[in-house]
Parts: structure tokens; C-alpha cells; sequence
């Protein structure tokens, strides 16, 4: 029988627990679940959900932390909501410029240094589009 891993928290080293989105973002419209460490709100760390499941987006991240990856993931997300690639691609071309496999190619798993280098490359590419785009009368 396979065993249920302990997810545990990366700065006080405790398990973490499933609690209610609805509880920890105070906010009854939120559903779904969100792991928490379960030494929470002390220490405030924690990661959603997968939507529908009880699958972690990433790892527990405290606030600092939660913020960059959001502005790395709000970033990454115009390579392709802008088409300079596929959703797809874009994240091949993540994992070849962090120097990791595809599979570990995802924001909810970064430090803050990988969230700022994530921030970085992105803007390169945006930045080059954007003069190609007006240098072409797009």
C-alpha cells in the first residue's frame, strides 16, 4: 500500500494540514482546500490547491515568498497570453533557461532566487517583442 507523504513545512520544519480555503483567506466564496503549516497563522506559511483536488500547487511559501511567485507567474504568463509562445512552449523554454527538466519547470516550486530569474528572462523576451512589434508597425 502506498504510504501518504508528510508535506512538511520548509522554515519550522512542522507537518502541514489540510484546512478550508474559505478559512484561511477569510473570504466564505473561496473553495477548495489549502495546506497550511500547522503551526498556522504563527508561522504563515502555505500553498493551495490544485482546483477539485487536495493536490498542492507547490510548496509552502511564506508571504515574501507567495508574492514573487505571483509576480513570477503574472510575468510568465504574458509569453503566452501575449502568443510569443504556446502555453506549452512557453514552459519548455522555462525549464532550458532555468537549466532544469520539464517536469520541475513550475513557479509554485521556486525560491525567490528562481522567482526573480523567472522575472528577468521574461522581461527580456517581452521587452524584444515589443520593439520588434513597434519596429515592424505592429
Amino acid at each position: 500500500m502506498k504510504q501518504k507523504k508528510i508535506i512538511r513545512c520548509p522554515y519550522c520544519g512542522r507537518p502541514a494540514v489540510l484546512r478550508s480555503a474559505s478559512d484561511v483567506y477569510k473570504d466564505t466564496k473561496r473553495i477548495g482546500y489549502v495546506y497550511t503549516c500547522s503551526n498556522y497563522p504563527a508561522c504563515d506559511a502555505y500553498v493551495g490547491t490544485h482546483p477539485g483536488t487536495k493536490i498542492p500547487l507547490g510548496t509552502l511559501a511564506n508571504a515574501e515568498l507567495r508574492k514573487k511567485r505571483i509576480q513570477a507567474h503574472q510575468t510568465f504568463d504574458l509569453l503566452w497570453k501575449y502568443q510569443i509562445f504556446s502555453r506549452d512552449d512557453a514552459y519548455r523554454w522555462l525549464a532550458e533557461k532555468m537549466g532544469l527538466p520539464l517536469q520541475e519547470a513550475h513557479i509554485g516550486h521556486f525560491s525567490e532566487f528562481y522567482c526573480d530569474q523567472v522575472v528577468s528572462v521574461c522581461k527580456q523576451v517581452l521587452q524584444n517583442n515589443l520593439r520588434q512589434h513597434v519596429a515592424f508597425g505592429g
